[in-house]
């Protein structure tokens, strides 16, 4: 990975099936840290779902919500890997997992820091929760605005975009 200028954005002229997934689970994010502050700390097992599955995504390619998104008529914007096999295997959305590219990286970094700061919310302070809710919010931006702080220093690092336009 080469070091680069510029800044990282996704492509935001239309609501594609990665942004949805971004929306959803930055909305589940940040609403499971508001009710674990104020209402009940097991949301915060809400937060460690979805980081769990954050990191399947990275790890496998398989995302719940985008299959959920996908039956629904969400179209992709990164091309799906399952491209041969039986009807209902090509049915599925499976996120490319050929090489570590960028939004990989955010999946796999999102996943491992929701995790964590949830345990740790549970377990050891409730105080994690204002990260997690500053990954949800982070999250959320990245969906309508296509800017996210940990893409671009990915994207400064030199890690390859799927989903990006360049400025």
């Amino acid at each position: 990975m080469g070091k680069r200028t510029g800044v990282y954005l996704v492509k935001t002229y239309t609501w594609y099936l990665e942004r949805l997934v971004w929306l959803v689970a930055g909305s589940d994010v940040l609403i499971s840290s508001l009710l674990s502050v104020f209402h009940s700390p097991y949301w915060a097992y809400s937060i460690l779902f979805v980081g769990v599955c954050s990191i399947m995504v990275a790890l496998t390619g398989f995302c719940i919500v985008g299959n959920v998104l996908r039956l629904l008529g969400a179209r992709p914007m990164i091309p799906m890997q399952a491209e041969s096999g039986p009807a209902w295997v090509r049915a599925l959305y499976f996120m490319q997992t050929d090489h570590w590219y960028l939004e990989r990286y955010i999946y796999m970094f999102v996943g491992v820091n929701l995790s964590i700061s949830s345990l740790l919310s549970i377990f050891y302070s409730p105080n994690w929760l204002y990260f997690t809710g500053f990954v949800g919010t982070a999250t959320l931006t990245f969906a309508f605005t296509g800017f996210c702080i940990m893409a671009n220093l990915l994207y400064r690092l030199g890690a390859e975009p799927r989903l990006c336009r360049y400025i």
